[in-house]
């Protein structure tokens, strides 16, 4: 039984999230996404996420007001919807829905991360990790088991039933399957430390393959099972903090009571591979990701990982369409690398945000250097702040960075 109270908050947000959803800007930042994603841009896209939510109660605006925990999970997504809007929208859309997650299990890889972590500020969900290895021979392979999916439709039911109460006639209801996170290398960095698992290419090429080999099998698996049983999500806003709005997807065929890979974007990416050979990316990563990217309709490949002189081996993937330059490339040899193939997805350095004093200066000449490069060699661009750690306590940094950033991209 909802709280009288708690309806009536949930209530009170979702309508301003209505209105603001309804507005004609909305549909106009979808069809620029469009425009991009099919390397036809009006102009450089720009997207912020991944804040530092912690520092950001501004007058208590993100405060939550709800006691039951299921309400306080949708006050807290239409707080932070309404912040970001008012503070540092730049060019995301507002949805006039609200997606509630089906009740899918997985049981997952069947290992567990072991590791130590390192705290420097309390409310900060980042921290630092030490992790133990556990992939020491061949043998310790047989700890790897493929995942399983199931689903709960009871549980579901109920969802959508509370769902129904708090937002009727405000937002529609959506039922969302699952959004899979399929990174090989992610995972095996916490099994085994990225150290561990770097010397282990070169000294246990064998147990890599194993390990990596094994994963991607339980990856196919896991897809193939939730097309079976209809738990895959639908049409996507976001993928990888980008807008993935295209008229590309879903594919013909489409049924959305049953989606399937094809009809939606999936990411790839191999953060620990920032330092090896294209050789080794090729051998241990290229080779084991194709096999998953080619079951989807699109594809975002890369993150952190400095891909600017790995271009040839990205080209291997089958169907990508936007490719991560990372604050650690160089940014004309990824413009010329990329040319007007692929979407250059500019991850602008959140550490400009993170200094003692923070420079408005800097961030202009960063991004509009990456705006030089581009136009130079015809690249569709987007410009992601993502990652961000802190702003010292100063939110106005990221509002700031969200004004400087479209003057640059509407220049």
């Amino acid at each position: 039984m909802i709280r009288r109270e708690d309806a009536a908050i949930i209530r009170d947000l979702a309508a301003q999230v209505a209105e603001i959803a309804a507005l004609p800007v909305q549909e106009e930042k979808r069809q620029l996404w469009r425009r991009l994603n099919g390397l036809k841009p009006v102009r450089p896209m720009v997207m912020i996420d991944q804040v530092c939510w912690n520092e950001m109660n501004v007058n208590d605006e993100l405060t939550l007001r709800c006691t039951d925990p299921e309400c306080r999970g949708y006050e807290d997504t239409l707080r932070r919807i309404l912040f970001q809007w008012k503070r540092f929208p730049v060019d995301m859309v507002v949805e006039p829905f609200i997606r509630v997650p089906k009740a899918i299990h997985n049981t997952g890889f069947g290992v567990q991360v072991q590791e130590d972590t390192a705290v420097t500020d309390p409310t900060n969900a980042v921290v630092g990790h030490m992790f133990i290895n556990q992939f020491e021979t061949e043998a310790d392979l047989e700890k790897v088991k493929t995942p399983r999916i199931s689903h709960d439709p009871a549980e579901t039911c109920r969802r959508l039933e509370v769902a129904g109460e708090l937002f009727d006639g405000i937002l529609e209801v959506r039922p969302e399957g699952l959004d899979p996170y399929l990174s090989l290398w992610d995972p095996i960095s916490t099994w085994m430390g990225v150290q561990n698992a770097l010397y282990a290419l070169v000294d246990k090429p064998q147990l890599m393959h194993g390990l990596v080999g094994r994963m991607t099998e339980g990856y196919l698996s896991m897809l193939d099972q939730l097309e079976e049983q209809g738990l895959l999500c639908g049409p996507q806003s976001l993928i990888h903090c980008t807008g993935a709005y295209t008229d590309e997807l879903p594919a013909p065929g489409y049924n959305p009571d049953k989606p399937r890979t094809r009809d939606r974007w999936m990411f790839g990416l191999a953060q620990m591979f920032s330092t090896v050979s294209p050789k080794m990316f090729e051998e241990f990563e290229v080779r084991y990701a194709s096999r998953i990217c080619e079951r989807f309709g699109l594809v975002y490949y890369g993150c952190c990982d400095p891909l600017d002189g790995k271009m040839k081996q990205v080209r291997m993937i089958p169907n990508v369409r936007k490719v991560s330059m990372s604050p650690w490339v160089n940014v004309e040899k990824g413009a010329k690398e990329i040319g007007s193939d692929f979407v250059y997805s500019r991850k602008p350095n959140p550490a400009f945000l993170a200094w003692d004093e923070f420079s408005p200066a800097e961030v202009r000449a960063d991004l509009e250097r990456t705006r030089r490069a581009c136009e130079e060699h015809g690249c569709p661009l987007e410009m992601i702040l993502k990652d961000i750690s802190t702003v010292r306590y100063e939110p106005e940094r990221l509002t700031v960075w969200s004004q400087i950033a479209m003057e640059v991209a509407c220049a």
